[in-house]
């Protein structure tokens, strides 16, 4: 089981306006809080944004080698077409709109968003009434 994940920001302020927002509506919960650092868990694993001293950008670059995105389950189609809708207002982009929803492929429902920072988050929707239509996480 995966223990934490912490992503280095540029910006507190905006990390925690779209980030804090997304994972409270995927069932998050915050957790830890200190001036440069948040965090929400579910279950007994937890996501860490810092704003370290020690980071050499302010951006983060999601083509280069390291972290490309993070994926979370949604309940269904409804519950991601509403986060999409709603993501703009909280600092969120749309990738692939023309694509969009199927910019994973025809059997794939999803969206891929990206924060003011550069951070990508894909949503996938699972099929009603299926095991993987869980809450997110």
């Amino acid at each position: 089981m995966l223990h934490h994940i912490e992503l280095w920001v540029p910006d507190m302020g905006r990390a925690a306006r779209s980030w804090g927002w997304l994972l409270e509506r995927l069932g998050y919960t915050p957790y830890q809080d200190w001036p440069d650092g948040r965090s929400w868990r579910l279950g007994e694993t937890y996501i860490v944004f810092e704003r370290s001293p020690a980071l050499t950008a302010d951006r983060h670059e999601r083509l280069r080698p390291g972290l490309n995105h993070l994926a979370f389950h949604v309940r269904g189609r409804a519950e991601l077409d509403a986060l999409v809708a709603e993501a703009p207002e909280h600092g969120w982009t749309l990738l692939f709109p023309d694509r969009h929803p199927h910019a994973g492929g025809p059997d794939h429902y999803a969206a891929y968003l990206e924060d003011e920072d550069g951070f990508e988050a894909e949503l996938v929707a699972g099929r009603e009434g299926a095991p993987d239509a869980g809450a997110g996480g």
